[in-house]
């Protein structure tokens, strides 16, 4: 069964930091691209990051560019997203997900909530 299981999530002030990870099963984990969106309330779901299978070349959304680290781990089959500078517009549900690019096979988290406010 495959599962994708968001943790991290929380509430922290603008200018915080925050670390999410992805725990995943259930799949050949090094075989897939990861990626993290987020959807905020009343808005459509967005692209924030991604990392390619070997970990090799990430890509991120202009907004978090400078902010936001994406990493994977081949070997305890997680992804992360290191969030730094948070700002109030990153608050949003993350998603993690993952895809064989091509192939039209992909699998999304459940979602952690992030909120950033004073």
């Amino acid at each position: 069964q495959v599962q994708l299981m968001e943790s991290g999530g929380g509430l922290v002030q603008p200018g915080g930091s925050l670390r999410l990870s992805c725990a995943t099963s259930g799949f050949t984990f090094h075989y897939y691209v990861m990626k993290w969106y987020r959807q905020a309330p009343g808005k459509e779901r967005e692209f924030v990051a991604g990392v390619t299978k070997d970990g090799g070349v990430k890509r991120y959304a202009e907004s978090v560019k400078g902010r936001f680290t994406i990493s994977r781990d081949n070997v305890r089959k997680t992804a992360s997203l290191q969030m730094n500078s948070l700002k109030l517009e990153d608050t949003a549900v993350y998603y993690c997900k993952a895809e064989v690019v091509g192939q039209n096979i992909e699998y999304w988290g459940q979602g952690t909530q992030v909120t950033v406010s004073s």
